[in-house]
């Protein structure tokens, strides 16, 4: 398509022209006069967002010692040379480190004990020589730790090439394999390596194996997923015995298992692909151990035998319960270990599998997150687990299962004297509009007095489960420390509250999420802790979308919006199957093909939605190369605000025109990033020092 007459001039916005498309569904026919900006092989479109990112700049250009100012503050609190702590495998002791000046990591292992010499196995800092943009995908050792499979991605589309490094001579094999996704497992004989694919929507859809040495042609492809909404995985059990292959959709899934003994053995089924039911496997000696969903909607756990994998043969282990989600296990050779959540915080309890005795896993701080570390070994009593709180910087602990002692064995440093005493935390509940209680995890600096002056940011996900985690962050100091409270809406969508929580929360339930988010941000201001005008809200992707959905609910609540790479044009993307994730978004908010869920999904889509009214501050961010969200849902998004709105509140986009859905991938750009996106917050906040 042919457009023209966008104005690059740093006094006045870009206008992207208008190019009237009718888009027909259902006897409703839609307008849409930004479709064309989907094009990204037209120079202008590229020369459009180039226009608004010059326009950004010349916005924020009063800002720019503020964005020194906190770059180089926030990058004071990292220790840029640093160590995590090694972990175990056989007789290597495996660690990660950085290295002042360097943007990426460096992975490092050492035989025997940590006193021995260190072996670089990878420096990113060299594979990423010469690209903007580098992310490391898979990074696999074979089981006798002699080769290292590792994939790379240097535009941020999340298509990973796989390589494969012999750790003795430093030589890398000579074949390589494009398209692959983040998912491989190595077999016992140290030959076999099994991977997934990619199709041209970016979905993992193919499992292969490949035989060192061979010619990539001669893979075999173990499985094709037709099904469009399904994404296939491979793993393996920690127990080294068996390789799974996982078939997931939103809400169903099919596991196969193989003998890792016999890579080129018949994987067989252990329960076929039932709507509505999931299902996650683990093995331990004779058994298989499996958390499902079946008639049990916060999960259960059962086992069955290896030799008898099918459903009738479930034994129950853990039952359902209705207070408690179940939302995990980890097995050892003398241990299981339980995650659950309840009340919305979680918590662990170790079995003994030889006695039945129990011990619980517990934490003092009314909001925290806590998950497994790095626990490769099989045969052993340590449990290796992080913590982490608003207060508490990340944490790893080493817990003996048997004796219930917990060893701290690193917390990560703060440089700048962080004294955590300074700083408190709380969990609040709002009330929804329809009687809920939704909680709130909030940290703020001691001191600060609720009286409605308070700056506060605010921000929520709301989506396919996804719990949003209370975590420590160095950088997060640099606005408590300037008075900006910061909180965390625990919306319907998440998983916090358990299994019912997501489902409250999706499909023609959807606008609990947003009502939820609107509900905390009144309770925060009735409460006092801000008003509408000191109120920011913040959110990405999924939660990019809950930003453009209480935007257009509610503009008048909030101050300014923060919004990355937002997921706005919801009904347009997902009846589009070409594109990655559509259709598995199905069973996430429902088909649009379908009159019922095309209706209630048009009616709260950011972008179907924007009216001719005042809204706050916006900015908003998009990634070119982003497979998730494409880059043109936020250009057209901004595109359509910038025509109707009616206010002259300042309304950016930031388009970052060499990385994907998580932005810059160097450590230090990404502080920068952070830098510019604090600048807009305290610029709007009228807050300099």
């Amino acid at each position: 398509m042919s457009q023209d007459n966008f104005v690059p001039n740093i006094t006045k916005p870009p206008v992207a022209n208008k190019q009237p498309e009718e888009l027909e569904l259902h006897g409703d026919r839609r307008i849409d006069n930004y479709f064309w900006l989907r094009d990204d092989e037209n120079p202008q479109v590229i020369a459009y967002l180039e226009a608004e990112n010059t326009y950004t700049a010349a916005m924020m250009q009063h800002t720019r010692s503020l964005q020194t100012k906190l770059y180089q503050e926030m990058l004071a609190r990292i220790k840029e040379t640093d160590l995590s702590v090694p972990y175990r495998k056989d007789e290597y002791y495996y660690y990660i480190r950085t290295e002042e000046g360097k943007d990426y990591p460096i992975y490092c292992r050492k035989y025997g004990s940590l006193e021995a010499a260190e072996e670089v196995l990878l420096d990113e800092n060299e594979l990423a020589k010469g690209h903007e943009f580098f992310s490391l995908g898979v990074f696999e050792i074979s089981p006798n730790h002699q080769i290292l499979a590792y994939s790379v991605d240097t535009c941020g589309s999340e298509q990973y090439t796989l390589y494969f490094l012999d750790l003795n001579t430093r030589e890398l094999a000579a074949e390589t394999i494009p398209d692959t996704y983040f998912s491989v497992a190595w077999a016992n004989d140290n030959q076999t390596i099994f991977y997934t694919t990619l199709d041209d929507a970016n979905r993992p859809y193919q499992l292969l194996r490949h035989t060192l040495g061979t010619d990539v042609e001669d893979d075999v492809l173990i499985y094709e997923e037709l099904d469009d909404i399904y994404h296939l995985y491979v793993d393996k059990t920690r127990s080294q015995a068996y390789i799974f292959m996982l078939l997931r959709s939103s809400i169903t899934t099919e596991v196969h298992y193989l003998d890792a003994n016999h890579p080129d053995g018949d994987w067989q089924l252990i329960h076929p692909r039932t709507t509505g039911m999931e299902y996650e496997v683990d093995h331990h000696s004779d058994y298989f151990y499996i958390v499902t969903n079946d008639e049990a909607t916060n999960f259960k756990l059962v086992k069955t035998l290896v030799t008898a994998p099918s459903k009738e043969n479930w034994q129950t282990v853990i039952p359902h319960q209705a207070d408690v989600l179940l939302s995990g296990i980890s097995l050892f050779a003398n241990h299981l270990v339980i995650y659950e959540r309840k009340g919305g915080l979680e918590t662990a309890r170790i079995r003994n599998l030889a006695t039945g005795k129990e011990s619980n896993i517990t934490f003092p701080e009314p909001t925290y997150e806590f998950y497994e570390g790095s626990n490769p070994e099989f045969k052993t009593n340590i449990l290796r687990f992080h913590y982490t709180s608003f207060i508490t910087p990340q944490s790893v602990f080493d817990y003996n299962m048997e004796t219930h002692e917990r060893e701290l064995q690193k917390e990560t440093e703060v440089l700048g004297g962080y004294d955590r005493t300074q700083y408190q935390s709380e969990w609040l509940m709002a009330t929804a509009e329809d009687g809920t209680k939704v909680p709130i995890s909030i940290v703020y600096k001691r001191g600060i007095k609720k009286d409605s002056t308070n700056p506060l940011l605010l921000t929520g996900y709301g989506a396919y489960g996804s719990s949003y985690p209370a975590t420590f962050s160095s950088n997060r100091l640099t606005l408590l420390d300037r008075g900006v409270i910061f909180a965390i809406a625990h919306i319907r969508g998440g998983e916090e509250m358990g299994r019912q929580w997501y489902e409250d929360g999706k499909f023609l339930q959807k606008k609990n999420t947003f009502t939820d988010f609107i509900a905390c941000a009144e309770y925060l201001i009735q409460e006092n802790w801000t008003a509408s005008d000191r109120l920011i809200i913040t959110g990405g992707s999924a939660g990019g979308l809950l930003m453009g959905a209480v935007v257009n609910l509610r503009p008048e609540l909030f101050k300014a919006v923060v919004a990355h790479v937002p997921f706005v044009d919801i009904v347009t993307t997902i009846l589009d199957t070409s594109l990655p994730l559509s259709a598995m978004e199905w069973e996430e908010w429902g088909n649009p093909n379908d009159p019922v869920y095309y209706e209630y999904m048009k009616s709260y889509s950011p972008y179907d939605n924007v009216e001719a009214k005042d809204y706050p501050d916006m900015l908003i961010t998009a990634g070119l190369n982003d497979s998730r969200v494409k880059y043109w849902e936020p250009a057209k998004w901004t595109a359509k605000l910038r025509e109707l709105k009616t206010d002259n509140n300042i309304l950016l986009l930031k388009t970052n025109m060499g990385a994907g859905h998580s932005g810059a991938s160097g450590r230090y750009e990404s502080l920068r990033e952070l830098a510019f996106e604090y600048a807009f917050i305290l610029d709007r906040l009228g807050i300099t020092e």
